[in-house]
C-alpha cells in the first residue's frame, strides 16, 4: 500500500476487568479505510463481539471507545470521541460523542480504540499514558461527584493536565440514562453509556500523552482551518451566545418543546443567552483548537450556588428543564444542569422524563402519594430539582423515573404510554418534528433511537452549508420546509449520512464544513485519495452495520415510528393547526429503506446489500 496512512496509531487497547489485565492489538489500514473511526469502529466491534440479546448491565456487555484520523489534527472541531455499548435504555445500540480535550490526549497516548470487557470486583479507574496502561483502585472515588473525582485523580497522578472521562453517582447507581462526563461540562450523554460503565465498577479513564501520529499533508489541514477563520460569520451566533440564542426563534416557528411537547407558547426571552448575560453574567470557553468558543460559563451564589466548573446549559439542556417542564426560572434551570453534570446524568433524558411525569401528575395518573408528597406540576422548579436528586440516588419516585420514560410509563399504566415521547426507547432532543419532518424521519430510523444529532433540520436546507453539500451531489433546488416527498427523502439520506460521517470522522456538529472539506481533511491527514462518494459509501456501511445490530436485537420496521403526539397539533402557538402526516412519513420511511437497499416491508438490510458493503451478517 506504500506509506502508512497518517492520523492513526493503528493500536487497539483491550481491557479485561474480570481478570484485571490489558493487551494491545494492531488494527489494519484496510480496516481503517473501510470504517475510518469513531462510530464506524464502535458499531463494527459491537456487532462483531457482543453476543445477541445480552443484558446491557451485565458483565457480558462491552464498552467500545474510538477516535478518528482527524482527532487532534489542529482542525477546529476535531476534538471528539465516540463511545458505545448495548444500551440499557433501548436494549439496542447506544452511541454517544463528546468534545473537549480528552480525545486528543488519548490519541497522543498511543491508542485509537479501547474495548472494555467484564466487571471489576471492586471500583477501579484506568490510567493511560504514552502507551502505558494501569488499572488502579478507585474505592476512594466511588460516590464522588465528577469535579471531586477529577481533582482526586489529578492529585493522585501529580499532573493537572491529565484529562478524565468519568461517571458520577448516576452511573454508579445504574440510572439507565447516566452519561460519561469528560471533565465537568462535556458529556457523552445519550443511551446510558454511564450506567454500563458503572455496571463494570469502572469509575474513570484518565489519559495523558505526548506523541501525536503524523499528518501527511499539514498544509491541507491549515487551508481548511484558515477557511474557517475567514468565514467566522457562519458561526457568529454560536461564538457570541452558544446554542441558547435560538430560544425565541424556535418558539416563533413552533420548534420549542413546551409542557412535554404538547404546547407551543412560552416566554423564551426569560431564559435565553441574553437573559443569562444580563441577569447573571457569562463567559465563553471552547474545545481543543476551536475558535468558536460556544460553551457558556456562569457563576452565582443565590438562590442556588453554581460552580463555574460545570459550565452552563446549552439549548438541549435548557429546553428540557425549561419550557418542556413549563419552567421559566432561569437560575433553577442552570442549577439542574449543574446537578446533572456533577452526578453524571443525561440532561435530555432527565428533563424529558420529568416533563412526562409532570403531565402524568396533571392528568391524575400519579398523585402526591406516588411522588412522596412532591407536587410535580408543570412549572414547579423546586420539584424538578428535587426529582433530579431522587433520580440520581434512585430513591422514592426518582427510582421509577431513573428507568427512563418507556419503563416508567409501563409501570404507571392507565394510558401513560401516550405521554411517553421517545424513539426506540430514547427520549428525543428538544426539536419538534411537526415543523421539521426530516428530523422526524431521523428520529424514526436512526439505529440509536431519537437522536436529534442524527436528523436533518428542514429549515436549514436553503442555508449555505446544506446548499453547498446538496449541490456537490447534484441536488440543487428549493425545498419547502413541510414537504415530505421522495426528493426530500433522497436529500435526507445524503444529509443523514453527513451526520453519520460527523460521528465517524468525529467532527463537531456545529463546524460549517462541507462534504468536500470532509473528504479533503481525510485526504490531508491520511494521504488516501478519498472522495465524497467514498465517504458517503462509508456512511452507508455504518448505517447498515448499526441497523444489523438492532435487527439482531429484535428491532424492525414496526419500531421505526414517531410518538403519537407528533401526529397531533399543539394546544397553542403556531403549530396549533399543524401536525405531521402519518401516511407521508411512512412512505418516506419506506422510500429510505429502498434507497438503502433494505427490505421495504421490514427495514432489514438485504443480503446482497451486506455482500456489496462487505458486512458479515
Amino acid at each position: 500500500m506504500g506509506t502508512q496512512a497518517g492520523g492513526y496509531n493503528f493500536k487497539l487497547l483491550r481491557v479485561n476487568l474480570n481478570v484485571g489485565n490489558t493487551s494491545t492489538e494492531t488494527i489494519d489500514e484496510n480496516f481503517c479505510r473501510q470504517y475510518i473511526g469513531g462510530a464506524g469502529f464502535v458499531t463494527y466491534y459491537l456487532l462483531k463481539e457482543l453476543p445477541p440479546k445480552i443484558e446491557p448491565l451485565s458483565p457480558e456487555n462491552k464498552i467500545v471507545i474510538a477516535l478518528g484520523p482527524l482527532t487532534g489534527a489542529l482542525l477546529p472541531g476535531s476534538d471528539r470521541f465516540c463511545i458505545g455499548c448495548k444500551s440499557p435504555m433501548t436494549d439496542g445500540l447506544a452511541k454517544s460523542e463528546s468534545g473537549g480535550f480528552w480525545s486528543v490526549e488519548l490519541k497522543r497516548a498511543g491508542f485509537d480504540i479501547i474495548i472494555i470487557e467484564g466487571k471489576a470486583k471492586t471500583p477501579v479507574y484506568l490510567w493511560i499514558h504514552d502507551g502505558q496502561v494501569e488499572i488502579r483502585g478507585a474505592r476512594n472515588l466511588w460516590g464522588k461527584n465528577t469535579k471531586e473525582t477529577q481533582e482526586i485523580i489529578r492529585t493522585d497522578l501529580q499532573d493537572k493536565l491529565v484529562r478524565v472521562a468519568m461517571i458520577g453517582p448516576g452511573g454508579e447507581n445504574l440510572v439507565r440514562y447516566a452519561c460519561v462526563m469528560v471533565g465537568c461540562h462535556d458529556a457523552a450523554g445519550r443511551g446510558g453509556v454511564g450506567a454500563v460503565m458503572g455496571s463494570k465498577n469502572l469509575k474513570a479513564i484518565a489519559v495523558r500523552g505526548h506523541n501525536a501520529p503524523e499528518i501527511l499533508d499539514p498544509e491541507a489541514i491549515k487551508g481548511i482551518r484558515q477557511w474557517l477563520f475567514s468565514n467566522m460569520e457562519l458561526v457568529r451566533g454560536l461564538h457570541d451566545w452558544g446554542t441558547t440564542g435560538s430560544i425565541v426563534a424556535y418558539q416563533s416557528v413552533g420548534n420549542l418543546p413546551v409542557r412535554n411537547y404538547s404546547a407551543g407558547l412560552f416566554p423564551g426571552d426569560k431564559i435565553d443567552s441574553a437573559a443569562i448575560k444580563s441577569t447573571i453574567g457569562m463567559t465563553m470557553e471552547g474545545c481543543f483548537a476551536c475558535p468558536i468558543r460556544c460553551k457558556k460559563v456562569v457563576k452565582m451564589e443565590e438562590p442556588y450556588p453554581i460552580d463555574p466548573e460545570y459550565g452552563a446549559p446549552e439549548y438541549e439542556s435548557l429546553a428540557a428543564f425549561g419550557p418542556n417542564c413549563g419552567i421559566d426560572h432561569l437560575k433553577a434551570i442552570i442549577k439542574a444542569n449543574e446537578l446533572c453534570g456533577a452526578y453524571g446524568v443525561d440532561t435530555i433524558s432527565a428533563g424529558n422524563t420529568i416533563a412526562f411525569a409532570m403531565e402524568c401528575f396533571e392528568k391524575g395518573l400519579i398523585t402526591l402519594h406516588d411522588t412522596g408528597g412532591i407536587n410535580l406540576q408543570f412549572g414547579n422548579h423546586e420539584a424538578m430539582l428535587e426529582m433530579i436528586e431522587l433520580i440520581t440516588r434512585k430513591r422514592g419516585f426518582g427510582s421509577l423515573l431513573s428507568e427512563g420514560i418507556v419503563r416508567a410509563a409501563k409501570k404507571i399504566g392507565n394510558g401513560a404510554e401516550k405521554f411517553a415521547i421517545h424513539g426506540k426507547g430514547l427520549e428525543p432532543g428538544e426539536h419538534d418534528p411537526r415543523v421539521k419532518p426530516l428530523n422526524g424521519l431521523g428520529y424514526m430510523i436512526a439505529f440509536n433511537g431519537a437522536d436529534h444529532c442524527m436528523g436533518v433540520h428542514d429549515n436549514a436546507l436553503s442555508g449555505p452549508v446544506y446548499s453547498k453539500d446538496l449541490s456537490l451531489v447534484g441536488m440543487s433546488g428549493s425545498y419547502p420546509v413541510m414537504e415530505i416527498s421522495p426528493r426530500k427523502t433522497a436529500i435526507f439520506r445524503v444529509l443523514h449520512n453527513k451526520r453519520i460521517l460527523q460521528d465517524i470522522l468525529l467532527l463537531c456538529f456545529f463546524l460549517p464544513y462541507s462534504l468536500e472539506q470532509y473528504a479533503n481533511a481525510v485526504r490531508g491527514v491520511t494521504g488516501w485519495d478519498t472522495t465524497i462518494y467514498e465517504q458517503q459509501r462509508v456512511a452507508d456501511r455504518i448505517a447498515t452495520v448499526g441497523r444489523m445490530f438492532i435487527v439482531r436485537e429484535g428491532f424492525n420496521a414496526k419500531d421505526d415510528i414517531l410518538s403519537e403526539r407528533f401526529y397531533q397539533p399543539k394546544t397553542d402557538g403556531v403549530l396549533s393547526n399543524c401536525f405531521l402526516s402519518r401516511d407521508e412519513l411512512d412512505k418516506a420511511k419506506r422510500y429510505y429503506y429502498q434507497l438503502m437497499s433494505w427490505d421495504i416491508e421490514t427495514g432489514i438490510p438485504l443480503p446482497q446489500r451486506l455482500e456489496e458493503l462487505g458486512i458479515e451478517a
